[in-house]
């Protein structure tokens, strides 16, 4: 089994080990203010911000041929002040890990729109973000009179591993191993919990458009990579996240499934569907996800998506960072989707994870009211707690 240390880190003596995507904290740290506070003792309890979907593409020189509406400034995106609100928002959760779903920066993830968005706002937190790519880090933009060519995760992995001086990625960082045969997934953990990032993107260029899970591929080596983790972790706790929701809440806008139909769509289905079957396997505790730019929470499900009080995992779908907002499929007491328990796409805003040796606890409330939305939307929040299987 891996061996991890606790993720909490302090401004001088911070490591990174990117092969088993650990950050090392100095235990001399007997002080509690932050950044960082150290832990001290087992069966802490740990904050986990999460949130996807975050940055807009910067109004700069270099994306002078991206239509407005796609930019920063945009009357009908977050935009700037909302990336602000968000990193704002984490920034006061005091975490010991930030979980990025994806989607960090739009359109297609260049080193430098990372530079001069996402940075901006969330580089404060930059040495806790423990992300996951999304499509927008990999495949091209050919939507609404703009047309980007793909990144295929160099700019993700320069910004988040770090790069030469012509931007040229390093090989291995806090955004896992940058190579051929291994595109960024990883694990740490958190006390009890065993954390899982992993990358849907297998439509790309980097996955040779492969998305088999079974057929020795690069995705196939991603799934039984995280077979073989699954199978090497002892602590009770588990949470696993990626970009692309298998269960959806909002419209089929997104490009994935409509909320009322059963499993994921796209090209990445098969690999959520592969990955859900393990993870139930497993027992573990929580799936989170972006790419839907909305805010919502399903109860506890099969890797069929039927309804599974016992044994299911609830999925949390967390697109809420800032970038734009979708439409929820369906109203409150009537979603398309019978597994959404509650839902909200008129605000951005992070999830607060509380974890604790045997369960955890979550506090998601809005920190600004989307374009169209007024102060009443800031109103919503949902709270609640679990246990560990």
């Amino acid at each position: 089994m891996k061996r991890a240390t606790k993720i909490s880190a302090v401004a001088a003596g911070l490591a990174v080990l990117a092969v088993t995507g650990t950050a090392v904290a100095d235990s001399r740290r007997s002080d509690n203010d932050w950044p960082y506070a150290a832990h001290h003792s087992e069966a802490q309890t740990y904050t986990l911000a999460a949130v996807g979907d975050i940055a807009c593409e910067p109004d700069d020189d270099e994306n002078a041929s991206t239509p407005a509406a796609l930019k920063c400034g945009s009357a009908t995106l977050g935009g700037m002040s909302a990336e602000f609100a968000t990193a704002g928002q984490a920034t006061s959760m005091h975490p010991d890990a930030v979980a990025l779903l994806g989607d960090e920066q739009y359109q297609v993830g260049k080193l430098t729109d990372f530079e001069q968005s996402f940075e901006q706002a969330w580089g404060g937190l930059k040495m806790l973000e423990r992300p996951a790519p999304g499509n927008h880090e990999y495949y091209p933009y050919a939507k609404k009179g703009d047309n980007e060519a793909g990144q295929n995760g160099v700019g993700y992995f320069g910004y988040f591993n770090g790069h030469n001086q012509v931007g040229a990625p390093a090989t291995q960082g806090q955004a896992g191993d940058d190579t051929a045969d291994r595109q960024g997934w990883y694990s740490y953990d958190l006390g009890n919990w065993h954390i899982i990032s992993l990358n849907a993107e297998c439509g790309s260029d980097a996955f040779n458009h492969d998305c088999s899970t079974t057929d020795g591929g690069l995705l196939a080596q991603e799934t039984t990579w995280l077979s073989n983790d699954l199978a090497a972790n002892s602590r009770p706790c588990t949470i696993a996240y990626w970009h692309q929701p298998t269960f959806s809440a909002t419209t089929a806008s997104t490009a994935t499934v409509p909320a009322s139909a059963v499993g994921a769509g796209g090209a990445e289905g098969a690999a959520a569907d592969a990955w859900w079957k393990l993870l139930y396997q497993n027992h573990a505790t929580l799936i989170l996800n972006g790419h839907e730019h909305a805010y919502a929470r399903l109860r506890p499900m099969n890797p069929a998506g039927e309804s599974d009080p016992k044994h299911g995992i609830p999925e949390f779908i967390i697109g809420s960072g800032g970038e734009a907002l979708d439409s929820l499929a369906g109203t409150p007491g009537n979603y398309d989707n019978p597994n959404v328990v509650t839902a909200q796409a008129g605000a951005f805003g992070v999830m607060k994870f509380t974890l604790k040796a045997h369960g955890y606890s979550w506090d998601y409330a809005p920190a600004l009211a989307g374009p169209g939305f007024d102060s009443s939307a800031l109103q919503y929040r949902d709270t609640g707690s679990g246990s560990c299987k």
